[in-house]
């Protein structure tokens, strides 16, 4: 038996383990981080090439794993992280050989000056960077006709479970996840974009209260909706990584907020028991329309299986659509937040705003603007100073709409303590109000394609909601292992 089959043999086990098992395995001396690392680095190159989700890896990973194998045996682990093996999107700031684009030519050769603040939790944690994922080109605000998961950078990232649609813009993240070809890895959202994806390759994806972790060092869309979470196989995986994210930092002045944690027992709050007595409202007049009769049947089944664990379900009226809160917000936040960004960037990048990002893809047509750039030539045209009446009028709406009405005044009247959709519905009110949620595989349709529930509640409510996606994620166990994902 050759080396690489030998390897693929013994670790074959690692495609579906969740971190305590990894944990366990190299706290016994069964298997190394330099070990997981190697895995990993084989099913990038021989699997994950179908898929196109990974951009890059990180040159040092290999040793990086030696280093913290030879500290466990020293002095033992830091934290559950410890040895882990992690993927970024490439919109995060890693000070290391690996580049920050946002899968962008324009920036393929830039480098961070130093991490994110959540990557350097995650770094002092013991996580090991294992590389960076593809994306969808400047968190799908290039052009609108720009399918979800593609960049100029990288190309097209595929499904993991066979022609369906990817999902955006953290689809190189929720691939990488569902194949195996991490540990876990991390995404951004704005608006779905790691609801979204995770729910369209069944994977678990938590998106933050907006507050809970540090958006300083991520390539920014939106100064109000931006923040970054866990997209992973379980929902205790997830918890655990999102507790390691969470902290206060004084270049994002709202993580000043992050103290609501402190004296949560993460743990504790994975209870198989967790949706007894909880209320749950179903806001179908905001997706009926939308949804297939097909995806509505399963969505109509994971609700009996929410009943069946113990929850009320409610129909609910939330007074608005989602359509009702626009895209104004962030065409005015984009550029302030991106020019702001880029103009702190290490002086060897040529790519100082949002002109120069304009200005090198008309010189580079050929690579860059296959879909166009109409969405950042509208961006380009705003002031980016954030004083337009238009700008402050669609803020004040789309806040009313969502935090308020949305996922206020229906939640209290209805008497509901959190709501629940199918797939990425819902995203929107959640996105303006800065609340969380978090999506969890529920069935998959005939055809195979993934179908996730996502649960959504108040700010801060990421206990009761983790707990809740546990309850269904035991009851139901709906996850479908991909153990080969190479074309026939």
């Amino acid at each position: 038996m050759d080396t690489e089959n030998q390897l693929r043999q013994e670790l074959g086990w690692v495609l579906e383990a969740d971190i305590g098992t990894l944990q366990q395995a190299m706290e016994d001396g069964t298997l190394t981080s330099e070990q997981l690392v190697l895995f990993y680095l084989d099913r990038i190159a021989h699997e994950g090439r179908e898929l196109n989700a990974i951009l890059e890896v990180n040159p040092h990973a290999l040793q990086i794993a030696q280093a913290l194998d030879f500290e466990r045996q020293q002095t033992g682990k830091r934290s559950p992280l410890h040895g882990i093996p992690i993927l970024l999107k490439d919109n995060m700031d890693t000070q290391d050989a690996m580049h920050t684009s946002a899968g962008s030519l324009a920036l393929a050769d830039h480098y961070a000056d130093r991490d994110a603040f959540f990557v350097s939790k995650l770094r002092q944690a013991g996580a090991v960077l294992l590389g960076k994922t593809n994306m969808t080109e400047w968190a799908n605000f290039l052009s609108q006709e720009m399918p979800n998961g593609y960049s100029s950078r990288g190309g097209q990232v595929s499904n993991a479970y066979g022609p369906f649609e990817v999902g955006g813009s953290s689809s190189g993240s929720a691939v990488a996840a569902a194949a195996g070809l991490t540990a876990v890895a991390i995404g951004t959202e704005t608006t779905g974009s790691i609801i979204h994806p995770a729910a369209q390759n069944g994977i678990v994806g938590l998106k933050p209260t907006v507050g809970a972790v540090s958006r300083h060092g991520i390539i920014p869309l939106s100064v109000t909706q931006d923040t970054a979470g866990p997209m992973t196989r379980t929902v205790t995986d997830a918890a655990a990584v999102f507790r390691l994210m969470i902290g206060s930092d004084p270049e994002d002045p709202v993580t000043a907020a992050a103290s609501a944690y402190d004296d949560v027992d993460w743990y504790e709050c994975l209870s198989s028991d967790a949706l007894q007595g909880i209320r749950i409202g179903v806001a179908r007049a905001i997706f009926k329309d939308e949804v297939s009769a097909e995806r509505m049947q399963l969505f109509d089944k994971a609700l009996q299986v929410l009943k069946q664990a113990g929850a009320a379900v409610t129909e609910v009226d939330l007074g608005t659509k989602e359509d009702d809160l626009g895209y104004d917000v962030l065409l005015h936040e984009c550029k302030a937040a991106l020019n702001a960004y880029l103009g702190k960037t290490v002086a060897s990048n040529p790519i100082r705003s949002i002109d120069d990002i304009l200005r090198f893809n008309r010189e580079h047509p050929a690579e860059t603007l296959a879909y166009g750039q109409q969405l950042m030539e509208e961006i380009g045209s705003r002031s980016g100073s954030l004083t337009e009446p238009a700008y402050i009028d669609a803020l004040l709406r789309n806040r009313h709409l969502a935090e308020q009405v949305a996922l206020g005044t229906a939640l209290e009247e209805n008497g509901v303590d959190m709501l629940v959709f199918p797939q990425n519905h819902g995203c929107s009110f959640e996105a303006a109000a800065g609340y969380p949620a978090i999506t969890v595989p529920a069935d998959v349709s005939p055809t195979g394609e993934p179908f996730g529930i996502t649960f959504t509640g108040p700010a801060f409510s990421e206990p009761s909601l983790l707990g809740c996606a546990y309850a269904f994620e035991q009851r139901t166990e709906a996850r479908r292992q991909l153990k080969s994902i190479r074309k026939k």
